[in-house]
């Protein structure tokens, strides 16, 4: 039985609570990545990486992370994106769906009923 295709559009992306956030006084949102394991323990200890990154995120970006609720898909979060910057979110839903991609990639968002320990 073959498995049914899903859309991006209908996942529910949640903030990682491993990651705290910042927003600053022009609404740019900076996340707090702590490097967590045993090869950035080492990193940390020999080379002098960072134990936390400071991830600034550009206005598109910050928008779409202050949205992001646990409840609104990535489709919902695309009509907020259109009706706060119109034309100039386009092409909306291909860089939309990467900027997910990435954002869950690097484990700073999850996928509500795909992630573990998301519901």
């Amino acid at each position: 039985m073959a498995k049914k295709p899903q859309n991006y559009l209908d996942f529910v992306p949640v903030v990682n609570p491993q990651n705290s956030w910042t927003e600053d006084a022009q609404g740019i949102v900076t996340i707090d990545m702590v490097h967590r394991g045993f090869y950035a323990r080492i990193a940390q200890k020999f080379f002098h990486t960072p134990r936390v990154s400071h991830i600034k995120l550009d206005t598109y970006g910050s928008f779409l992370w202050k949205e992001i609720d646990g409840i609104r898909t990535v489709g919902d979060l695309a009509e907020k994106m259109k009706a706060q910057f119109g034309e100039q979110a386009e092409p909306l839903y291909d860089r939309l769906v990467k900027y997910m991609q990435i954002l869950h990639n690097n484990h700073f968002i999850l996928f509500r009923g795909k992630d573990k320990g998301t519901a």
